[in-house]
C-alpha cells in the first residue's frame, strides 16, 4: 500500500460445500494471496471454505478470480466494502473442524439450510409480528447495532446458540422464525440446525447485515446502529464506511 493513496478493497465470502480434500487446497490457497499482495483470514474445512481478505482493488479482483478458478468454489459470491488503511496485519489461511463452529453433530449446511430471504424483502418479513426475529451473533456483537425488534439470545460464541434454541425455542417450532447475522454464514447454519431439531419455517437474511447495508437505503433501512466487524475496523455504518466503537 502506498500511503493511502488509494483505498483498501474487502471482500468477505463463504460457501458451504463438502471438501473432504480440504487440507490440500490449503497451500495453494496462501500462495496465491501472497502473490496479489492480499492479507486477512480465510478458513479451511470438511464443510467448505470462510473468509475475509483485503488489498488493492486490482489485486483483490485477480485473487478473487483466482479462488474461483477452483471448481469448487467456482460460483462463490462476495460483499465489499472498503477502508482508508489495511485492516489486517498478516495473511492467515487455517484448518478447521468447522469454518463457523456451532458444535452440534450432524449439522450439514451443504445439504439443507433454512429459506434464503433477500435484502429486499427482509422488512416486510420481520414486521410481521408473527414471525420471530433472532439475531444469531454475540451479545457484544448485538450492543453495537442489530435490527428493531430482534431477540438477542445472549450468547457469548455462536456456539451457544443450540442450547439457547433448545431452552428457549422449544415451543415456537411450528412459528415462522427469522434469522440473521453479519454476512450470513452464521445464521444459514443456525438454519439448518433448527431445521434438524424439528423446526418447520425457518427463514435467514442472504448475504447478512452488510448485504442488507449496501442494498437497503438508510431511509428505508430498519437497522438500528452499526454492524460489528471481527478486524481493526470495529464496525461498520448503513453506508459500510469504518467506526470506532465508543467503550461504556
Amino acid at each position: 500500500m502506498d500511503g493511502g493513496a488509494m483505498e483498501v478493497e474487502i471482500n468477505a465470502f463463504y460457501k458451504f460445500v463438502a471438501l473432504p480434500h480440504f487440507a490440500q487446497l490449503r497451500t495453494p490457497l496462501c500462495v496465491l494471496c501472497v502473490n496479489h499482495g492480499i492479507r486477512g483470514t480465510v478458513l479451511l474445512a470438511p464443510e467448505g471454505i470462510n473468509g475475509t481478505i483485503a488489498g488493492e482493488p486490482e489485486d483483490l479482483a485477480k485473487a478473487m478470480a483466482a479462488i474461483r478458478d477452483f471448481p469448487e468454489f467456482a460460483k462463490l459470491e462476495h460483499k465489499t466494502s472498503f477502508a482508508p488503511d489495511m485492516p489486517f496485519r498478516r495473511l492467515k489461511v487455517r484448518l478447521k473442524k468447522e469454518i463457523v463452529t456451532i458444535g452440534a453433530p450432524g449439522v450439514d449446511s451443504a445439504a439443507r439450510v433454512g429459506r434464503y430471504v433477500a435484502p429486499q424483502d427482509w422488512n416486510a418479513l420481520i414486521s410481521d409480528r408473527q414471525v420471530l426475529v433472532i439475531d444469531a451473533r454475540n451479545t457484544f456483537e448485538v450492543a453495537a447495532g442489530t435490527f428493531k425488534g430482534a431477540i438477542d439470545p445472549g450468547t457469548e460464541r455462536f456456539s451457544g446458540f443450540p442450547a439457547y434454541a433448545r431452552a428457549q425455542l422449544g415451543g415456537a417450532k411450528h412459528k415462522k422464525i427469522a434469522i440473521f447475522c453479519t454476512g450470513g454464514i452464521r445464521c444459514e447454519k443456525a438454519s439448518s440446525f433448527l431445521l434438524q431439531e424439528g423446526f418447520t419455517e425457518v427463514y435467514h437474511l442472504k448475504g447478512g447485515i452488510l448485504n442488507y447495508l449496501e442494498r437497503i437505503p438508510p431511509n428505508d433501512s430498519l437497522w438500528e446502529g452499526e454492524c460489528f466487524v471481527f478486524d481493526q475496523r470495529e464496525a461498520v455504518d448503513h453506508r459500510l464506511r469504518p467506526v470506532k466503537l465508543t467503550e461504556c
